[in-house]
């Protein structure tokens, strides 16, 4: 019998030793309930993309305390300010490492502002990461890759944001970001599925505080609107917000057409437009 705690291999018949200093040859994570078995914890922080170095270097600590807590002498702590300031300058080498950097930090503060989760920052790093190694960079500003990165990141999640969000909080032009977009698309071959107007719908309803039969009412439109080919050509914001409005007028709600074009980033000219659209190909009656 193996004895890892003791380190030992024993005879189940007599007691007798074999061996007492087996090497461990299990898995090196830890586990003490289901969950974390089924996680592997290890030790150490997990690879991140969301660091130019993936999280593997190491930091000194800004405290000038000891092991012990105690704190250290002048000359103690000016040799540690030397060690930090040359640390800091060989996490950062050279003029890639420093562009990777400052992009995926503008990356983590965009994705911080819009309430991203992880997986669509992560993967906005990766989409950067893969630009930068094909040299599609050279030429323009890293705001505009950025923000056209963590786009095409948002609809490869299926998380719903709009284009006009991220220009508003990127410092790049929509022209500009359009074209970044665009281009790494072709050049980096990646497939960005189209955005369904679904998504939007339980989006808008949230946000106009609706209730969840106005949302299921919407969806219902919207499925019919798609068996039709009423949703083809046109903008998915703009024929969700529509199938929003419809929804609140059968039950009454009342939601105004300002409202909910605020809520969609849309004109109320594009909601009226669909408006009309849906309700005479779905033949939808609405008792006033």
């Amino acid at each position: 019998m193996r004895d890892y705690e003791s380190g030992e291999i024993v005879c189940i018949n007599c007691g007798y030793v074999l061996d007492e200093k087996i090497v461990d040859v299990g898995p090196e994570w830890r586990a003490f309930d289901d969950e974390q078995k089924a996680k592997r914890m290890r030790v150490g922080s997990p690879i991140t993309f969301t660091i130019h170095d993936k999280g593997l270097s190491t930091s000194i600590d800004w405290r000038d305390r000891d092991i012990y807590g105690r704190k250290l002498t002048p000359d103690q702590r000016t040799e540690v300010y030397r060690l930090r300031r040359w640390q800091r300058r060989l996490r950062v080498s050279d003029a890639t490492e420093r562009n990777l950097a400052y992009a995926l930090s503008e990356l983590s503060k965009m994705s911080n502002t819009l309430s991203l989760p992880k997986n669509v920052l992560e993967t906005a790093c990766v989409i950067y990461r893969r630009a930068v190694k094909e040299r599609l960079i050279r030429g323009r500003s890293i705001q505009s890759v950025t923000a056209a990165a963590l786009y095409m990141a948002c609809r490869q999640c299926h998380v719903t944001r709009t284009l006009e969000e991220i220009v508003g909080i990127s410092t790049a032009s929509k022209k500009d970001i359009g074209r970044s977009y665009r281009f790494m698309i072709k050049e980096l071959e990646i497939f960005v599925p189209p955005v369904s107007p679904k998504s939007y719908i339980s989006r808008f309803s949230n946000e106009l505080e609706m209730a969840g039969k106005a949302e299921i009412i919407a969806l219902q439109i919207l499925k019919r609107a798609q068996k039709t080919l009423l949703t083809s050509g046109r903008g998915p914001t703009g024929i969700a917000a529509a199938a929003t409005y419809i929804a609140s007028v059968l039950l009454s709600e009342r939601k105004t057409q300002r409202e909910i074009s605020e809520n969609a980033d849309v004109t109320e000219v594009t909601i009226r437009n669909r408006y009309k659209e849906l309700m005479e190909n779905l033949e939808i009656i609405v008792n006033v």
